[in-house]
């Protein structure tokens, strides 16, 4: 069983929203995505998708989306992005989901020797640059729901490695600490996936290990969508 992870995918949603006003990259890239996935990924792994799924305002507008992507290999976890209007209840979505796909919210999933869990995350303070108080409010109930799906995590690991699962970086490439990496360091996880930068964004990813995590961008055109390979057992 392999790991890959791929956010950022900005299905449709019945949506008429052409990606390449973003650059002539992202010309038919769900095509690409879905070419490479193939040539890669078998039924028996595991792909993480951070996010930012489908355009869709509406659940049942992003059904389509959901159902591309599950039938491709692979059993699925995707997690809540900024654009992800259509993300409605979890007992709505969750009836909606095929088999092989599943959420990622205030909770873990264990699946083999792995332990999965995350939050969508937000933008956090800068030095100088206090939040606004709209900002400051996500932001510490999104530190909040990392902690519930980190304990989530430890209760039901046992010797397994844990991935996190976020949306926003956690972190940029300067790597100076912040409340997200402050927490997730009190834990025992092996790694931590996300998504949300862009184009000229990309650049200041932190990408690599820090203080015995590694940390990887994973937005499908940082990675010439193409998935990552972050595990193999």
């Amino acid at each position: 069983m392999a790991i890959y992870a791929i956010g950022d995918l900005h299905l449709p949603g019945k949506e008429e929203k052409p990606m390449n006003v973003f650059g002539s990259h992202w010309d038919h890239h769900f095509e690409i995505i879905q070419e490479n996935w193939l040539k890669m990924i078998s039924d028996e792994d595991i792909v993480l998708i951070p996010g930012d799924i489908s355009w869709a305002m509406h659940l049942e507008d992003a059904k389509d989306d959901l159902d591309a992507i599950a039938a491709l290999p692979g059993q699925k976890l995707i997690l809540r992005g900024n654009h992800d209007y259509w993300w409605s209840s979890l007992t709505k979505l969750r009836a909606m989901l095929p088999e092989n796909m599943d959420v990622i919210q205030n909770n873990a999933l264990r699946i083999g020797e792995h332990v999965f869990c995350g939050t969508r995350g937000w933008n956090f303070p800068l030095p100088q640059q206090a939040l606004a108080a709209q900002d400051e409010k996500i932001y510490q109930r999104e530190l909040l729901r990392l902690k519930m799906s980190l304990d989530a995590a430890v209760a039901i690991a046992k010797d397994d490695q844990i991935t996190v699962m976020m949306h926003y970086p956690p972190l940029f490439a300067d790597g100076v600490a912040t409340a997200f990496t402050d927490l997730i360091e009190q834990y025992d996880v092996a790694r931590v996936v996300y998504g949300h930068l862009h184009g000229a964004g990309i650049q200041i990813a932190f990408n690599g290990e820090r203080r015995g995590i590694d940390y990887r961008l994973v937005s499908c055109d940082a990675l010439h969508f193409s998935p990552l390979l972050i595990s193999e057992s």
